[in-house]
């Protein structure tokens, strides 16, 4: 599962944090990565995932490679249009959703929040949820 961006300072690192804290992780794990990355992760969008318990202070933008993108077998690309990587053999999904960058933190929280809820619906689409704890 691959997300992308121009960036991966902003759409796609949130997307690829919220997937892999609600999915399966015997079931899909994300990566995320872009066509021209960023120097940093954008302050808002780290401010904007604090809030809702995901650090992605670490986090920094990266390549999307040739060899990342060949051991996908989704690829969803967020809003880059004409720069949007394509791999070839993959399904792919185009998300057009506003670029954080720039933007203060009230645009950016209503950008995670979108987000979430489309990666929400994509891991109940494909059942690739955690399995519910056992009872007791």
């Amino acid at each position: 599962m691959v997300f992308a961006c121009v960036q991966n300072a902003g759409r796609s690192q949130i997307a690829a944090a919220f997937f892999n804290h609600l999915a399966d992780p015997a079931r899909a794990i994300a990566v995320s990565g872009g066509t021209d990355p960023a120097t940093r992760v954008h302050p808002p969008v780290v401010a904007a995932m604090n809030e809702v318990g995901i650090d992605l202070s670490g986090a920094r933008p990266r390549i999307l490679t040739d060899e990342t993108a060949a051991r996908a077998k989704l690829l969803v690309t967020l809003g880059c249009g004409d720069r949007c990587p394509v791999i070839p053999g993959a399904r792919h999904e185009d998300w057009p959703i506003d670029d954080p960058a720039g933007q203060d933190l009230d645009v950016v929280r209503r950008i995670r929040d979108d987000i979430r809820a489309r990666v929400q619906a994509l891991i109940e689409a494909q059942a690739w949820g955690r399995a519910p704890a056992p009872r007791t």
